[in-house]
């Protein structure tokens, strides 16, 4: 069929559902929720048999509702209405959840239920939630929704609020009154269920050092305690502040967008001399941990593999970050193992730059330099190890350079329903580093190379496993990937050829060094990205602005937007002229 997504933004369920769909045979185009005029001629251009409505932050338009027909992915379960769906269930304490696929009519979420999902509601952070169990549960339910549409034999249920079965109702958006906290009497699960209701948007409102910001990014602390409401420890740029029965590490905050800095950063970067003097609480990388705390890097080992975990939030490495994580992988490297799996996250594996932090500095470019550096660094490094096996195990998606920071292992593995963003040039066309031109070409070939850094849409894990991009396609349920990767790391490890493919590993390093050298790789890669941050051209600065200050979006991209490309046209009828 041909299908017009309708979405806010082209986020990472947007993303998902575009692949999915592809996969099997539908002609998809985007057009971003701009204004009613633009979703009319979007409609009238594409003529599409059905439009898909993967995020919305408003209603489409009745002219275009009644038309056709629209299916809207609400991250509620079935009955559910309302704009903070997960917001609630997350407040409430929902044990389950779903998501539900309806029809769009005058009512808000009232409409009828093509398909729906439930699963069981982890306690996490609400863009969490939204990135793994939600985006699951939507592609299951939109999938199964499309067939049942085209096949034409079925039809949508209506849902009624009065059948006992359902439990959903409407409920009002979330106010800030109703997730403020009480650090006098909240106790730790509370203050985590208010601040995880709001993360990534719209946070917490707070008054913290004296200084009034939104709270982000908070994870239980069992150890440290002190006075109820008052900021005790900082760990790597996070503060953590007591709670009646504990304490909760605040990881991020925003101040408001009418002062200094209004987007996301470290606590300890936005409250400044406020938290000079507080006590730094560190933990060793491979201690063994047994209480709630925070740890965005850690290594454990299982045998003779070494599992380096890191967990930055929204997968952003800014250069501290690079440098500790350097730092783990060359103390992993000293271990008596043979395989080094380089774990990422539970939500994103790496996005490579960090590009709050370098909007933040007082030289964009100079900090946009530290930070390429940094990435390099770490990527020569996993490059340049010949004394152990390294294995990427990509459980979640990866974005620009964290992509090439998988490619710099020895073997990628992928999630079934990862998707990978390898491109890097929809932040202003830039050239990209992290050894690219070396690790891409090796894989892929010249004409590969050109297919995937050409191609400015994401690219699922069965697409990038076929292409060569990754080694290995895992399954797509989360344990069962976790299964796999730790039983194909302890066959590698248990090897009786392991010695001989260290030397082999070591000969092909060796002659890829004569052939050309690592740091002439780097050098032509750093001199292009070099005119992204200090020449003339301006694109680079002003992508990253858009994109950390969320500036609205004033026209859907060519890339996304087929309908709207010179001489595209519906089958059988008169190319688009303009």
């Amino acid at each position: 069929m041909r299908i017009l997504f309708l979405t806010h933004s082209f986020n990472s369920l947007a993303q998902r559902l575009y692949a999915e769909l592809s996969r099997r045979g539908h002609q998809l185009s985007v057009e971003l929720d701009i204004n009613d005029a633009t979703t009319e001629s979007a409609v009238r251009l594409f003529r599409p048999q059905l439009i898909v409505a993967p995020f919305l932050k408003r209603a489409i338009p009745e002219s275009v509702w009644r038309r056709h027909v629209c299916l809207i992915v609400h991250p509620g379960i079935r009955g559910d209405r309302g704009p903070s769906a997960l917001d609630h269930a997350i407040l409430d304490g929902e044990r389950t959840w779903g998501v539900t696929v309806l029809q769009a009519e005058r009512e808000m979420d009232a409409g009828p239920v093509w398909a729906w999902r439930e699963f069981p509601l982890r306690g996490a952070r609400k863009s969490s939630l939204y990135r793994r169990e939600v985006t699951e549960a939507a592609v299951a339910a939109v999938l199964e929704a499309v067939e049942r549409y085209g096949s034409g034999a079925c039809w949508p249920e209506h849902v009624a609020l009065s059948d006992p079965s359902v439990r959903g109702r409407w409920r009002d958006p979330v106010r800030q009154a109703e997730r403020r906290i009480d650090w006098t009497s909240d106790d730790t699960g509370t203050v985590l269920r208010k601040i995880r209701s709001g993360d990534g948007d719209p946070g917490v409102v707070d008054d913290l050092a004296g200084q009034c910001v939104r709270l982000f990014d908070a994870q239980a602390e069992e150890r440290l305690s002190g006075p109820a409401g008052a900021l005790i420890a900082q760990r790597h740029g996070a503060v953590c502040r007591a709670t009646v029965d504990g304490a909760v590490w605040l990881g991020h905050l925003r101040k408001p967008k009418d002062g200094v800095c209004g987007f996301k950063l470290p606590a300890t970067t936005v409250l400044g001399d406020a938290v000079a003097g507080l006590p730094e609480s560190r933990i060793d990388i491979a201690a063994d941990v047994a209480w709630a705390t925070r740890r965005d890097i850690r290594y454990e080992e299982r045998g003779s593999v070494g599992f380096l975990h890191f967990d930055f939030y929204n997968g952003a490495m800014g250069a501290e970050e690079c440098e500790r994580l350097l730092a783990a992988w060359r103390y992993a490297c000293t271990r008596p193992t043979r395989v080094v799996v380089l774990a990422g996250g539970g939500d994103f594996w790496s996005n490579g730059l960090n590009l709050n932090r370098i909007e933040a500095a007082a030289s964009p470019a100079d900090e946009s330099w530290r930070n390429i550096n940094a990435m390099d660094d770490l990527a020569e490094a996993i490059i340049t190890n010949t004394s152990h096996l390294s294995i990427a195990a990509l459980a979640a998606n990866a974005g620009a350079g964290g992509v090439f920071l998988a490619l710099a292992a020895d073997r990628v593995l992928a999630r079934d329903g990862v998707i990978l963003n390898p491109h890097y040039k929809n932040m202003g066309n830039l050239y990209g580093s992290e050894y690219w031109t070396y690790l891409l070409p090796r894989r892929v070939g010249a004409e590969g190379v050109a297919a995937v850094m050409g191609h400015r849409l994401p690219l699922d894990a069965r697409s990038a496993a076929a292409m060569g991009v990754v080694d290995v396609l895992g399954v797509r349920d989360p344990a069962g990937f976790q299964a796999e990767v730790e039983i194909l790391a302890a066959a590698h490890a248990a090897d009786t050829d392991f010695p001989a493919l260290i030397r082999d590993k070591q000969r092909r390093r060796a002659a890829d060094e004569t052939a050309k050298p690592l740091a002439a790789y780097r050098a032509e890669e750093l001199a292009r990205m070099r005119l992204n941050f200090y020449g003339f051209d301006p694109s680079y600065h002003v992508a990253r602005y858009r994109f950390v200050h969320r500036t609205p979006h004033a026209w859907t991209p060519l890339y996304l937007a087929a309908h709207r490309r010179l001489g595209w046209q519906v089958p059988g009828e008169t190319p688009n002229a303009a």
